[in-house]
C-alpha cells in the first residue's frame, strides 16, 4: 500500500498563490504519473496537473499558465504551486500517483486538502 498525504491547502484572496505538497510513503516502487486532481462540490473529479517521466506534463485547460507541477528528483513527492488563483479553483484538491511493480499498477489517491478562494 502506497499513502500519499497533502499539505499546504487553506484559504487565499483572488489573485493569491498557494503551494500543495504531496508525500507518498509506503510500499513505493515507481510512481508514473504523480499529480493532482480536484472537486468542486456538485462537480466531477477533473485534472489539474499531473507529471511523468521524461518530464512530461498534462495540465487542464482551466490552470494552464497560472498552475505549475513539478516533483522531488526521487518522485515521491509531488507538488502544485498555483498563482493567479480565481474563486472558481476552489475545491478539494486530491494527490494521485500510479505507483508500478514488476509491470503492474496501482493507483493512490490522498485524503484531499481544500483550497477556498474568496473574491
Amino acid at each position: 500500500q502506497v499513502q500519499l498525504v497533502e499539505s499546504g491547502g487553506g484559504l487565499v484572496q483572488a489573485g493569491g498563490s498557494l503551494r500543495l505538497s504531496c508525500l507518498a510513503t509506503g510500499s513505493v516502487s515507481r510512481l508514473n504519473p504523480t499529480g493532482w486532481y480536484r472537486q468542486a462540490p456538485g462537480k466531477q473529479r477533473e485534472l489539474v496537473a499531473t507529471v511523468a517521466s521524461g518530464g512530461i506534463f498534462d495540465y487542464g485547460d482551466s490552470v494552464k499558465g497560472r498552475f505549475t507541477v513539478s516533483r522531488d528528483g526521487a518522485g515521491n513527492a509531488v507538488y502544485l504551486h498555483m498563482d493567479s488563483l480565481k474563486p472558481e479553483d476552489t475545491a478539494v484538491y486530491y494527490c494521485y500517483a500510479r505507483n508500478w511493480r514488476g509491470g503492474i499498477y496501482e493507483d493512490y489517491w490522498g485524503q484531499g486538502t481544500q483550497v477556498t478562494v474568496s473574491s
